[in-house]
């Protein structure tokens, strides 16, 4: 049985850990060849592009930061040389710089609005132009694809973490824009909003029975999600089983967008 995206080629942002190396994973196990970029840690980038190219299938690790514009350029550049092109690009890399509005820093607002918001501007803006440059092929409908990495904060306040809650409130709209202008030239635009997902980066909300315990009240489906959540998401919006899905969000939550704590009290 032909894999879902063979002989496609995609680029994930932010692909050295967590939800950007469950998703690279999840896409070559689906057929794709993949570039995982990474922005400081080449270790584990560069051992999943191993791993998966010892099991048969193609990668590379590239380093950029998302946030300058000639490192893309540099990425993009990367990635014809090896594939030829790119099918599918995850604009996936993201942080999180948190504290308490009144002390948050300049520096810590632009810094988070840096990667997660202009890094995927900068991100989608590359693709389209790959996209329109190398033109429509046999391996999918579309001309291209391209999914936002979002979180359950682009509807969710989030005390605070006010500058990451709007810079993914930011991808919403930004997400939805693209995908009315780029549309009409069969370029996919859609996004993912994880909810509680076990990462390191929330390692503490989920590593004890007690942070789990109540983190849980948050969730009706009444466990954390995994990585590999994501990944299926993502294989199922990057192929053709999805060609009518344009401009929208998917929520991988568990239900956590139901805001559970109103089950009392509606």
């Amino acid at each position: 049985m032909e894999k879902l995206l063979a002989n496609q080629f995609a680029l994930v942002t932010g692909a050295s850990s967590g939800i950007g190396y469950g998703v690279a994973k999840a896409l070559a196990d689906a057929g794709a060849s993949v570039a995982l970029n990474y922005h400081s840690h080449a270790e584990s980038a560069e051992k999943l592009a191993d791993e998966i190219n010892q099991s048969g299938g193609a990668a590379i690790a590239v380093k950029a930061d998302v946030s300058n514009p000639a490192d893309i350029d540099a990425m993009f550049e990367a990635c014809r040389a090896r594939f030829g092109t790119l099918d599918i690009v995850v604009a996936n890399s993201g942080l999180q710089k948190d504290s308490a509005f009144a002390e948050m820093t300049l520096d810590d607002w632009q810094t988070v609005l840096a990667t997660n918001l202009t890094g995927q501007f900068l991100t989608a803006q590359a693709a389209v132009k790959e996209f329109r440059r190398r033109g429509p092929t046999s391996v999918s409908k579309a001309l291209g694809k391209i999914i936002c990495m979002s979180s359950v904060h682009e509807v969710i306040p989030w005390a605070g973490h006010v500058n990451y809650a709007a810079s993914k409130g930011g991808i919403q709209m930004f997400m939805k824009s693209l995908a009315q202008e780029v549309a009409p030239e069969r370029i996919r635009v859609n996004s993912i909003a994880p909810g509680a997902i076990r990462t390191q980066i929330n390692r503490d909300a989920w590593d004890t029975s007690a942070a789990r315990d109540k983190l849980l009240e948050l969730i009706p489906y009444g466990r954390v999600g995994e990585v590999e959540d994501i990944g299926k998401a993502a294989v199922w919006l990057a192929s053709d089983e999805s060609d009518y899905v344009v401009g929208t969000t998917l929520f991988v939550d568990g239900g956590m967008t139901l805001y559970p704590g109103f089950v009392d009290n509606g």
